[in-house]
């Protein structure tokens, strides 16, 4: 059992200097502030756009348009396995508690998005036959964002938390070794359950009332979940290469070296 390395402690790698302290915090900090920028961001978008547009994913199919129901995912689907790639590289160099602590982070931002949109529609604005009062666009993004991130903040926090903590159990069982299985194991049990969830209550009441087959939901389920599971295996190269390199750049124990440290970057402040 390590203890995690404070600030002023630095992993030694043949080859590359030692580094001054304020270079290393400043190094460490940035990263950190790259990758949780890079999940809020990103979570904000995907919420804006939500189900806003759906993309045919079989429009190069041929034969397609004879099958029961539309292969279609939503457009902010596309950005969203950004944010678990963001949260396996936090979780790799920061530990547990920095990836719970933006994910709680992110929860917040959900119901910043929340009430600045019912803000914006509850203040007074301009007859619709002014130059100022063309509504009609920011009235329907807002009540598909209403939906989205509802969906999404239930969605989110399920997911989000079991990618955290499947991927320290992977690390756990395998010693911290084998990276490529907790970036996949724990991105493709996650994604898994907040495909499932989203759907189930974005489409929910479109269901109970008949208007939407179980076979149409169903349909939803596996284009969403098999578009994030491919992502999620195509960034397991940049995963696996960034955490590498950035563990010899931020000065942290290799992957193989951290069995039982919560995160090599952890500060003294004991957020690591």
């Amino acid at each position: 059992m390590h203890d995690s390395p404070l600030p002023t402690q630095q992993h030694r790698y043949e080859g590359l200097p030692e580094l001054p302290i304020a270079t290393l915090h400043e190094r460490r900090e940035r990263v950190f502030l790259v990758l949780a920028g890079l999940f809020l961001g990103t979570l904000a978008m995907l919420n804006i756009l939500g189900i806003t547009r759906f993309l045919n994913v079989a429009f190069f199919i041929k034969g397609s348009e004879r099958w029961d129901h539309p292969l279609a995912i939503a457009v902010g689907v596309l950005p969203y396995p950004l944010t678990f790639l963001c949260t396996d590289f936090i979780s790799e160099l920061y530990g547990r508690k920095r990836a719970n602590f933006v994910v709680f982070v992110g929860l917040l931002l959900n119901l910043w998005v929340v009430l600045v949109l019912w803000l914006g529609g509850a203040w007074p604005g301009f007859p619709t036959d002014t130059p100022l009062g063309n509504e009609a666009v920011f009235f329907d993004v807002r009540a598909f964002a209403f939906k989205a991130v509802t969906a999404s903040m239930i969605a989110y926090l399920a997911a989000q938390f079991i990618d955290v903590q499947v991927f320290h159990f992977w690390k756990r069982v395998t010693n911290g070794r084998r990276l490529w299985l907790r970036n996949n194991g724990s991105t493709l049990v996650s994604q898994l359950v907040d495909t499932i969830a989203v759907i189930l209550i974005t489409f929910g009441s479109a269901w109970r009332a008949g208007t939407m087959t179980t076979g149409a939901i169903l349909a939803l389920i596996a284009t969403g979940y098999v578009f994030k599971a491919v992502i999620a295996l195509l960034d397991t190269i940049p995963f696996y290469l960034g955490a590498i390199w950035l563990t010899r750049w931020l000065r942290l124990p290799p992957p193989t070296l951290t069995e039982g440290v919560p995160g090599g970057a952890a500060v003294e402040a004991g957020v690591g």
